[in-house]
């Protein structure tokens, strides 16, 4: 016989597993439909779909908010015309997604305080994103900044 004082707790932690792992996968979506739109298209006009007004960003080069982002990204998009992400591995749990990929390209324009160097760079990051309301509402990134900066002839 089924005991019903054991049966409901086990049927409402199953309902809480697959209501987190539903908006996991939302949240991967999200990330995923986010990346193409703006990293591989460079549309930044859907942005306020994907982000936050009040986005919160914790890269000191980057204003805040979603007009913030879209400022930091199209300065980019201008100065390395050949703009290129990879993403390596994806990972998300409850509200926050992991990303691991690789920025490339070549400055042809001003970026960062550095003139044009006409140079190809390449870089690994680490974005993590938390997630509120199905808009990302915050960010944080590691990032070799120093490599980056070698690659540009900045740092001998």
């Amino acid at each position: 016989m089924l005991n019903k004082k054991l049966l409901i707790p086990f049927l409402l932690i199953l309902n809480l597993y697959g209501v987190s792992a539903m908006a996991t996968e939302n949240n991967l979506k999200l990330i995923g439909d986010f990346a193409e739109s703006v990293f591989t298209k460079k549309d930044l006009t859907k942005v306020d779909h994907f982000i936050a007004k009040d986005y919160i960003q914790h890269n000191p080069l980057v204003e805040q908010g979603s007009e913030g982002f879209k400022k930091f990204f199209s300065e980019w998009f201008k100065a390395v015309p050949d703009f290129k992400y990879t993403l390596k591995n994806i990972i998300a749990k409850d509200d926050f997604v992991w990303v691991y990929g690789t920025y490339s390209g070549t400055q042809k324009g001003d970026w960062l305080g550095l003139p044009a160097t006409n140079k190809d760079y390449k870089f690994d990051a680490v974005d993590i994103f938390r997630i509120e309301n199905n808009k990302l509402k915050e960010h944080w990134d590691v990032l070799d900044v120093y490599g980056l900066f070698k690659q540009l002839g900045a740092i001998k």
